[in-house]
């Protein structure tokens, strides 16, 4: 039975045929090293999984490094940017951004040579990480409290092609699978009085490239780039287009021969005979519809691919190379559910946007509560939190209060109930001076809730192995 997709389809190809016999030549058509539409498409499908979250960490990497103009840059490649300010609705660069520590930002550009990152000691109470995410959006390592320690040290960050020998005073040496790699910095506020404090840790991170560590003379720079303008609606009309730009600083890995060599039949990526740009029409509608249906099943995964514990899902969608071990489908959704999330042992992020029942969580429609019961708040070594998000846009909203999330280190300012145990109030307008302490602002629409639990336990209770732990999140209640 034909759908209404597929009736439309026929139409559209029975209309765009003879354009494309007119803007493309006889003899361009017949080249042999075009793939029929079909495959085009399922190419186009596949490849879309495959290199979401490669063109979406292309797109940051953009305006954080690259676009000195952009409101979003913070520093050139190499070098670190302190922020000194947790984010807000004004951060707009990456979905679900996390607003319950100050980050340090470093863009590493690892063509020339290996860059050497340090961290200076961190008092012991204080959670900070270092987080080494590479083009591939694999977490390839990790410095700081839980990883390697409270105490100062140095660690050397190298590119694919490395072969040198590692230092006198590296601890540790971290290899990224592509030439650009990002250093996503995480350092603990207490309180809004504690960031002289944070500013302080900040100060005394440290990246400075390999020549300069050893105090011998610089290596050849590394060829400029000139990289391709940017921004949300030109991924769409262009995506594979960055996805081909990027790929040439990531060499493939065993997992990805079999995809790298499907898109070079579209065009994409190395060994290709064509452009992408240079598909006939028919071709290029086919590969239209191919990423629609990719990023449909991206949604789905990432809907029905946790366990779902009393309307939370829950499971660990992030990690190493290893980790994916070739799941594209699974990168993908991890992308798209909030890029550059930590693995598991350093954080977990239960989520959602409906009650236990399915019902959407919506704060024109109505207000709920989230309640801890006494002795049962998320069991972590560090901290936890609750981040509000717009549902449609997954970024965080103006509110009066200029409240973004609740987390444990503001419980001695909260209160509890008679029986000991914590409710918050979700909702779009106060729930009164009284609750106020414990009012975290809804949108005036559809809400999306993520749940950070910072270096959980793993001793019981545990939200370890995510989906299966012995502790569970608990349900949100609609407000009577």
């Amino acid at each position: 039975m034909l759908t209404k997709r597929d009736l439309l389809r026929s139409a559209a190809l029975a209309a765009i045929t003879v354009t494309a016999a007119k803007s493309v030549p006889a003899n361009a058509q017949a080249k042999a090293e075009w793939p029929n539409i079909i495959e085009a498409k399922n190419i186009a499908e596949e490849g879309f999984i495959y290199g979401l979250p490669i063109v979406m960490n292309y797109a940051v990497m953009y305006e954080f490094a690259v676009d000195t103009k952009n409101s979003q840059f913070k520093a050139p490649f190499n070098q670190i940017k302190n922020l000194p300010y947790v984010a807000t609705y004004k951060d707009t660069a990456i979905v679900t951004p996390n607003s319950d520590t100050p980050y340090s930002i470093l863009w590493l550009d690892l063509r020339a040579e290996p860059m050497v990152v340090s961290v200076p000691a961190v008092e012991k109470t204080r959670y900070y990480t270092v987080q080494l995410i590479d083009g591939n959006a694999f977490n390839y390592g990790y410095i700081g409290t839980r990883a390697t320690g409270s105490e100062a040290g140095d660690y050397m960050v190298v590119g694919p092609n490395w072969q040198g020998a590692t230092p006198p005073g590296i601890k540790k040496v971290f290899a990224s699978s592509t030439q650009f790699s990002f250093a996503a910095i995480r350092t603990q506020l207490f309180n809004p009085e504690d960031m002289p404090n944070v500013v302080k840790v900040q100060a005394g991170y440290k990246a400075q490239p390999l020549s300069a560590y050893l105090k011998q003379p610089a290596p050849p720079a590394a060829p400029a780039i000139d990289f391709p303008k940017v921004d949300a609606e030109l991924v769409k009309k262009n995506f594979f287009e960055y996805l081909d730009f990027a790929l040439q600083f990531a060499p493939a890995g065993p997992e990805e021969r079999t995809i790298r060599e499907k898109l070079a039949r579209i065009g994409v990526g190395a060994g290709k005979t064509f452009d992408f740009k240079d598909l006939p029409l028919t071709h290029k509608l086919e590969v239209g519809l191919g990423m629609k249906d990719g990023e449909e099943k991206v949604v789905k995964y990432l809907a029905e691919g946790s366990k779902n514990i009393n309307g939370w899902k829950v499971g660990s969608l992030f990690g190493d190379r290893l980790f994916y071990s070739g799941d594209w489908l699974k990168r993908a959704a991890a992308a798209k559910g909030g890029i550059y999330g930590n693995d598991a042992a350093e954080a977990v992020y239960p989520l959602t946007k409906t009650l236990a029942d399915g019902e959407v969580l919506d704060g024109s429609k109505k207000n709920y509560t989230l309640t801890f019961p006494a002795g049962q708040s998320p069991p972590v070594n560090a901290f936890w939190s609750v981040t509000m998000y717009d549902g449609k846009t997954q970024l965080l909203i103006e509110n009066p209060l200029n409240r973004y999330l609740i987390n444990s280190p503001m419980l001695p300012n909260m209160k509890k109930n008679a029986d000991g145990s914590l409710t918050l109030y979700i909702q779009n307008k106060s729930p009164g001076a009284d609750k106020e302490s414990n009012w975290l602002p809804a949108p005036n629409g559809e809400i999306y809730l993520v749940m950070r639990l910072y270096w959980p336990k793993t001793e019981a209770p545990s939200i370890l192995p995510p989906g299966n732990g012995t502790w569970q999140p608990p349900a949100i209640v609609a407000a009577q």
